[in-house]
């Protein structure tokens, strides 16, 4: 019968040709999990700046140019294959990530630190003034 195998010519949608062969590799979820970690949505907007900055830092440690498009694939699990350079390329850019968010955390940190000292000076400012008063 025509139109009843899945090979057909039309289109069809994006969920039905995920993963035909089965489910995703360690190594891909790895991937997917470490990329999603190093690049967060949160602090990119969106996620053209996401796959831009991804493929940017990546791009610096492996020999075969990494595009977009495969950043793309990779963080939505579609990629078929995961070569070692890209691994250890997520996993360096998951560590600078590591570096740069606990570098933002101290720093709020001491911000805090400075904010409570000014409040908890204030009132012993104000007695040690009470008790100056004859």
């Amino acid at each position: 019968m025509l139109g009843t195998d899945n090979k057909g010519l039309g289109s069809r949608p994006k969920e039905k040709i995920l993963n035909e062969g089965g489910d995703m590799s360690a190594d891909v979820l790895e991937a997917r999990d470490l990329l999603r970690g190093a690049f967060p949505l949160g602090r990119y907007g969106k996620l053209d700046n996401v796959f831009f900055e991804a493929s940017k830092f990546i791009n610096r440690f492996v020999q075969k140019e990494f595009t977009q498009r495969r950043a793309r694939s990779i963080w939505e699990g579609t990629a078929r294959r995961i070569d070692a350079e890209e691994m250890d390329a997520l996993r360096a850019a998951a560590i600078e990530e590591s570096k740069r968010e606990q570098r933002e955390l101290r720093a709020r940190l001491a911000a805090l630190d400075a904010k409570l000292a000014r409040v908890n000076a204030a009132p012993a400012r104000s007695s040690v003034a009470a008790d100056r008063r004859p």
